[in-house]
């Protein structure tokens, strides 16, 4: 029987889907640009940026606060108004929508560079989007156990790639330390937390009116957030110690080709299909919330009852989308350095502050049109 659509899921349930969806596309493609801008301090600038996580993690639980009953798309509504919150609604609806297409892409791309080169990528993304629109039609409890049941083998996969790759390890890649200097090192930390934490917003349309036991919601955000952060400055250190920086940062998936450099007693090679699974599984379950939110943004910001006569129509764009949104991979990489930390800022950070700010207001506004007829009272 298909799941409620408005169903709960445990705390542990939301701790797993926060960490595998921070780790999704970040685990292959961020080593690559941080190496670049940064060098070997990549690893630091990861650090950084997973600081800077916990703190959007702490803005998106006060304005979670709000109106804990309430999705991110409800709370537009009722903070600015009908038309400005339907209209901040429906551009959230279209960034969780877009975004959720470029992972597609990604899949896409990925399975037809590196492992199946003659199979088109219109049948590479069909038959993914299909597997996602199958989720998302069962609704955020069927996700929420697909990711529990999944996050083993995740962990097991991460423990095998770090274990086999130690051997390798070579510490005087990452030195000397700091040598890039602050800016650079500033520069690779905002490009990491765009990747990593700024999207996660999105959980807004789950946290904490999904969860239940809300009140427990919040250690499970931040647990999610800070062991995602584990795994992927781990994965970047090692690819910096094992490959070197500029090896690692004119890679196109880092982590990919590190997994290729297993070698154990000339036995057990080219294991680079753990590293392939790892990422099928966390961009699955990214590619899923993402595309979950829009629906579940549009079928609020249009008052239906039911969500799910949206999934497919919207399912199908999500596949035109991710044939249209990068014609090329050159036209993915200037996007991602260039227009993605604007356009995410724009709802993972300026989005939030102004809900808080305007709820701020409205409270100081209540208490000054309340004071007269308390002091009348006395």
């Amino acid at each position: 029987m298909p799941a409620d659509e408005n169903g709960n899921i445990s705390v542990r349930q939301f701790t797993i889907l926060v960490f595998l969806y921070s780790v999704g596309t970040t685990i292959l493609v961020i080593p690559a640009s941080l190496a670049e801008v940064a060098k070997q301090d990549a690893w630091i600038a990861a650090i950084l940026g997973v600081g800077l996580g916990l703190l959007l993690v702490k803005l998106y639980i006060a304005v979670g606060n709000l109106f804990p009953g309430l999705t991110l798309v409800e709370m537009n509504e009722k903070l600015l108004g009908k038309w400005i919150g339907k209209t901040v609604s429906l551009l959230f609806v279209f960034f969780a929508l877009i975004t959720a297409s470029e992972l597609l892409y990604f899949m896409g791309t990925f399975m037809t560079t590196q492992i199946m080169p003659e199979t088109p990528p219109q049948a590479i993304n069909i038959l993914f989007a299909l597997v996602v629109i199958m989720g998302v039609r069962l609704g955020i409890e069927v996700l929420a156990r697909t990711a529990e049941m999944l996050f083993p083998c995740f962990v097991v996969l991460f423990l095998g790639l770090i274990l086999y790759i130690a051997p390798q390890i070579e510490i005087r890649n990452i030195q000397p330390i700091f040598e890039t200097g602050m800016k650079p090192l500033i520069r690779a930390t905002y490009m990491f937390t765009s990747v990593f934490s700024l999207s996660t917003v999105v959980f807004l349309m789950v946290f904490p009116a999904s969860i239940n036991k809300p009140q427990k919601a919040r250690r499970a955000f931040y647990l999610g957030t800070i062991l995602a952060g584990i795994v992927l400055i781990t994965v970047i250190a090692s690819a910096i110690m094992v490959l070197g920086a500029d090896t690692t940062a004119r890679q196109v998936y880092p982590s990919y080709v590190l997994a290729k450099k297993i070698n154990i007693g000339n036995f057990l090679q080219h294991i680079e299909v753990i590293v392939a699974i790892m990422w099928f599984i966390t961009i699955f379950l990214k590619m899923s919330i993402y595309f979950y939110v829009s629906v579940k943004g549009l079928a609020q910001t249009l008052h239906l009852n039911e969500q799910r006569p949206l999934v497919l129509p919207m399912g199908m764009l999500l596949v035109v989308f991710s044939l249209i949104v990068h014609p090329n991979i050159i036209h993915s990489n200037i996007y991602n350095r260039e227009a993605w930390l604007p356009f995410v800022s724009t709802f993972g950070f300026a989005l939030p502050l102004l809900l808080l700010a305007v709820a701020s207001f409205r409270n100081k506004q209540n208490l000054k049109s309340s004071g007269p007829c308390s002091q009348g009272s006395e």
